[in-house]
């Protein structure tokens, strides 16, 4: 008869061996989450709602110039590169009915 022995993991009770030193529960958590955690629901949501409104609204009042690629210059390039490559033959801008329209030569 062979006599084994049980050693418990050395996490201790309820630890797997099979979980790195990464393992959520290893890590040290920085204070501030401690902090949120244990604060009143309305005194994080409220403020983290106005920071998401105000990063949303960024956008809005930036200034709404073009980019590059939208001048007339580049977009006449570009149709002239897609007629000259044939793109798109069928219904696009290398179709009969569009070259008729197009204004440019």
């Amino acid at each position: 008869m062979v006599r084994v022995f049980y050693e418990p993991p050395p996490g201790g009770p309820r630890t797997n061996l099979n979980r790195g030193g990464y393992y959520v529960e290893n890590s040290k958590t920085p204070a501030f989450i401690v902090k949120m955690s244990k604060a009143r629901p309305v005194s994080v949501i409220v403020p983290a709602v106005g920071l998401i409104g105000a990063l949303c609204y960024l956008p809005l009042i930036a200034p709404k110039n073009l980019p590059v690629t939208m001048n007339p210059e580049h977009v006449a390039a570009q149709r002239a590169y897609m007629r000259y490559h044939n793109m798109n033959p069928i219904f696009g801008i290398s179709s009969k009915r569009a070259r008729s329209a197009d204004p440019d030569p």
